[in-house]
């Protein structure tokens, strides 16, 4: 039997869309395909990301920044925009059987000292970890 497979986007695939891919990866792998991606890929994944979802146990350091268009035609139950930006740019991912919007704060645009801004990835992350929990608890038999 096939995994359910989620697509998460944001903007520019560097951040919160990896976050999500990592803790999905992480707490249901086995049961799930997950990808993320953007419609303005920054071309790398944030160095305070990988920082703090080491913090939290998940190693997303092996990921890569994707384009969208690299998902363009495949099918996948669930596509999940986790910043508005995305979800203007991309309102209808053709093969999605279910689109969800989850807006969380872009934490590469923090500013302020470096402990300001791990403050400020720390709390999305934390934000993400509890949709990722709240969404396999709809999505587990």
């Amino acid at each position: 039997m096939r995994k359910p497979s989620v697509l998460f986007l944001c903007t520019g695939n560097s951040c919160r869309s990896h976050m999500a891919e990592g803790f999905l990866r992480a707490a249901a792998g086995d049961r799930f395909e997950a990808a993320s991606a953007g419609a303005r890929p920054t071309g790398q994944v944030h160095p305070l990301a990988i920082q703090v979802m080491q913090e939290a146990g998940v190693d997303i350091s092996a990921h890569t920044s994707k384009h969208l268009d690299q998902f363009a035609g495949q099918p996948f139950d669930h596509v999940i925009t986790v910043c508005d930006h995305a979800r203007e740019v991309c309102p209808v991912f053709p093969g999605a059987k279910n689109q969800l919007h989850w807006s969380f704060d872009d934490p590469a645009a923090a500013t302020g000292s470096d402990e300001q801004k791990l403050r400020i990835f720390r709390r999305v992350r934390d934000e993400i970890h509890h949709r990722i929990r709240r969404f396999l608890e709809a999505h587990t038999p």
